[in-house]
């Protein structure tokens, strides 16, 4: 009996998907979110920030030690887990600031994710 092996390789990440949220905040003629849709459009960064986040780290070691990109991706990556486990503070503008931020810090997650690993 042949025991089938799991598929341990992860899909392609959608990074058109993940840049289109991020976009959604900082476009110039961005409309501002109702709290409601704040707090959507917040849990969605955070989903697609880690989803992404492993992608980028293994995109980076695979990448030599001394590589300048390889290094500024990771501290990118440390950017990013410390922007995920800040809050928001009070109030829709501390709300769509700190979504911002979360945005800002998708969106060069994706850079990294498609300059070191060859993804466009």
């Amino acid at each position: 009996m042949n025991a089938t092996r799991p598929n341990t390789e992860a899909p392609p990440l959608d990074v058109e998907t993940m840049r289109a949220a991020a976009r959604r905040l900082l476009a110039e003629d961005a409309e501002l979110p109702s709290f409601d849709e704040l707090e959507t459009l917040t849990l969605r960064l955070r989903g697609h920030m880690m989803l992404l986040i492993p992608g980028v780290e293994q995109a980076a070691a695979r990448q030599p030690k001394d590589d300048i990109p390889r290094y500024c991706a990771l501290a990118c990556i440390g950017e990013a887990r410390m922007r995920l486990g800040l809050e928001a503070g009070h109030g829709l503008p501390a709300g769509i600031a700190h979504a911002k931020r979360l945005s800002r810090a998708l969106n060069a997650l994706c850079d990294h994710y498609e300059n070191l690993d060859g993804h466009t």
